[in-house]
This record gives structure tokens, C-alpha cells and sequence, in this order.
């Protein structure tokens, strides 16, 4: 049962009373887009949500919201206003991620977005947002990161301001232009990706309220590889998970695009909303290639990190009751020792229901409320997730 679904159902605890509120947050763009299209308006926005949360709407049979999704994401209308983000299958911080299953995460979501929406709407998945923006802070899984990402299409990704830096070590002072992340692996070798840098203005009553468009108005154009090209400012917000999101952002939201309509009437355009890919591809028709672009680097950690949450031995986890991160490298652990004969039989295979049933109980352990949220029962359903996917494994295959 996801939380949504349980909010639903026991409406007399704690904030669940808001369970509507939160379900109709997760389709109400659905809403907003086509209805300022019809008003004249050029809205842009960008969509990040994790495959669990589409997996949820589907088991809970909500149709509702995937229609509403589907209608300006398959509708060739509304496709110069909307992009999907790429992201991990779970909520999950990459670096509590072991290594092995960073990629089954994207694939994941990509074949689940894919299920949904259709392989055309996909192939226009260039971006890729991390949970909570968060970077591995070992190079080695950064360079399988970036690896995996390219061997999946994509061609940027959001980064956070404060977790890159320049490649002198300098703190980032322009997050308002593109750069090209860089990082080497253990063996000296080097692979990148162009970012967009969300800047380190990251309250979501910034987004609620529109105020990127305002400060856009102060901003001046940059110079990149010699050509004048536009700043951006990008910011993310999670839509339904504080009070000015919820009830602010609906008007802030349309009024933005109403006025930018009407500066642009009154030839007193200034300010033009970009999606990332589209800006991305307006700075190559001048010329800009990602080889241009500065380079930036992960920000150095004050001390020393190992490439931690490897998968551990088959025992770790019950030296580690309750240690959320014991459970999930146990499980990835077996996971693979179990499954690794299935990818080297006949990629059928891997669409068999005892394939799916154990890499889904094997990301979904890996969800970062089950250790952000504190002892208690967060906790106690890792442990019951942890349970039943060792049960599968041991029992099916």
C-alpha cells in the first residue's frame, strides 16, 4: 500500500486529511497547461516524478491523474510547453544507492515511463533529475552514474549549486549558465555531462511564488565561447509537499505567464521560459556546443570517502537490525548473486514475474523515507520489504 493510498484511507491521522489535496497536486498541471494554452499564454514547466509514483497512481487505480498526464505529455499540442525529467525508478539518495543498481533504477524508470506514456513520448526524455539533487560523493560511482546516464540517452542533467564547484576548487559564482560536470575515475579516466545548476535558493516558497521570473528581470546577458547568449534560472520544488506549494503556486503560476503574455504585447519582452533541452538546443543553433561550456567538478568532501554501501555479505544485515543501509546492501547483494544467471539465459527472462517481483522489492527498499524518516515504522517496513524480497529470492529461483 503506498502512502498516499493509506493517507487516503485513515484521514484521521495526523495531516492525512490533506491526502486529496496532495493527489489532486500531482495532476492539477494536467489542468493548468492546456488552460493557459487556450488563454494565448507559452507556459514552460518541467516534470520529475519517480516511477514509484506513477506506480502508486496505478495501483491505486487513479486514473484520473495519469489521464490528465497523459493528455500533455502524448498530445503533439501541448509538446513545445511540458518536459519530463528522467529520475530513479524509487526516491532514493544516490549515494545509498550500491553501485549495481543505479542503472536498474534508470531503466526502470524509463521502461515504466514508456509503459505508460509511449515509447515517442520517451524519446524526448533528455534531462535527468536525481532525488533531492544529491550526487554520489565517490568519483567511481559518479563516473557510473554519468556513464549510465549516457548509455541511456540522456544528454543533461539538474545539479544542485552547493554539491559542484569549479575545477580550481572555487565555489560556483555563475549557476545561471550551463557547464559540463567532469570527473575521472580510479583509473584516470574522465567522462562528462552538461548540467543546469538549480541555484542555492532552494525554499519552495521561491517556486510557489514565482519570484525566478522575477529575479530573470535583473539578470543581464552572458558571454559563452565568445557569443551572447541568455542566463537561465531553473528551481525545483516538490509540488505537493509544503503549504505554499499547495495554495500559492496555482495562482502565482498562471498570473506569470499572463504578464509575460502581456509584456510581450507590449514589446517590453525581456524574459523567455525555457525547458532545459530546449535551451540547451537554443544555445547550439548559436553555435554553443557542450564542449564550450565551463567545466565544473563534484565539491571535494572535507575528508576522505570510500565507495561506501557496496553490497555486503549475506549475514551484514542481521548485525544491523535496524540500520536501513545494512538491509538494503544485503538485499542488492543477493539480489544479484541470485539473478545473474538470468542475464546471461535470454533477456525474456528478465520480463518473468519472479524477476520483476524481486528488483521491485529491491529498489523499493532503497526509498530514502525509510531512513530519513527516524526509527519506528518507516523502519519496521524496510525490515518487512527486506523480509519478503529475501523470501523471493530464496523461494522462487
Amino acid at each position: 500500500v503506498n502512502n498516499l493510498q493509506y493517507m487516503l484511507e485513515h484521514p484521521y491521522e495526523g495531516d492525512n486529511y490533506n491526502a486529496g489535496h496532495f493527489a489532486y497536486c500531482y495532476s492539477r498541471i494536467g489542468d493548468f497547461i492546456p488552460e493557459l494554452v487556450s488563454q494565448g499564454c507559452n507556459p514552460r514547466v518541467m516534470l520529475d516524478y519517480t516511477g514509484t509514483l506513477l506506480w502508486g497512481f496505478q495501483q491505486m487505480g487513479r486514473t484520473d491523474i495519469l489521464d490528465k498526464m497523459k493528455r500533455i505529455t502524448c498530445d503533439r499540442t501541448y509538446r513545445p510547453y511540458v518536459e519530463w525529467l528522467g529520475t530513479f525508478w524509487g526516491h532514493g539518495i544516490a549515494d545509498n544507492i550500491p553501485v549495481p543498481d543505479v542503472k536498474h533504477h534508470i531503466q526502470a524508470w524509463r521502461h515504466h515511463f514508456a509503459d505508460i506514456f509511449g515509447t515517442e513520448a520517451l524519446g524526448y526524455v533528455r534531462g535527468f533529475s536525481p532525488p533531492k539533487m544529491q550526487l554520489p560523493s565517490h568519483p567511481d560511482a559518479l563516473y557510473h552514474l554519468i556513464h549510465s546516464l549516457k548509455a541511456c540517452g540522456y544528454r543533461w542533467m539538474l545539479v544542485k549549486e552547493g554539491t559542484v564547484e569549479t575545477v580550481k576548487g572555487e565555489a560556483i559564482t555563475s549557476p545561471q549558465r550551463p557547464y559540463q560536470l567532469v570527473t575521472p575515475n580510479s583509473i584516470g579516466r574522465k567522462i562528462s555531462i552538461t548540467v543546469l545548476i538549480h541555484s542555492q535558493e532552494n525554499k519552495s516558497s521561491s517556486v510557489a511564488r514565482m519570484q525566478p521570473y522575477q529575479e530573470a528581470k535583473a539578470l543581464s546577458p552572458i558571454v559563452l565561447n565568445g557569443k551572447t547568449v541568455p542566463p537561465m534560472i531553473t528551481r525545483i520544488a516538490d509540488g505537493e509537499n509544503a503549504g505554499v506549494m499547495m495554495n500559492e503556486f496555482p495562482s502565482a503560476f498562471k498570473r506569470t505567464w499572463h504578464m509575460m503574455s502581456l509584456n510581450k504585447q507590449g514589446k517590453q519582452a525581456g524574459i523567455t521560459a525555457f525547458k532545459g533541452t530546449e535551451y540547451l538546443n537554443a544555445l547550439a543553433m548559436k553555435g554553443i556546443q557542450s564542449g564550450d561550456l565551463p567545466e565544473c567538478q563534484i565539491k571535494r568532501p572535507v575528508t576522505p570517502v570510500g565507495l561506501s554501501h557496496r553490497p555486503m555479505n549475506k549475514d551484514s544485515a542481521a548485525t544491523h537490525p535496524r540500520d536501513v543501509l545494512a538491509l538494503i546492501d544485503d538485499l542488492s547483494s543477493r539480489f544479484h548473486a541470485v539473478t545473474a544467471h538470468v542475464s546471461a539465459t535470454s533477456f525474456l527472462d528478465r520480463r518473468e514475474h519472479r524477476y520483476r517481483n524481486a528488483l521491485l522489492h529491491n529498489l523499493l527498499l532503497q526509498t530514502s523515507c525509510f531512513r530519513s524518516w527516524g526509527e519506528g515504522d518507516w523502519t519496521e517496513y524496510a525490515q518487512e520489504i527486506h523480509r519478503r524480497g529475501c523470501a523471493i529470492l530464496e523461494h522462487d529461483f
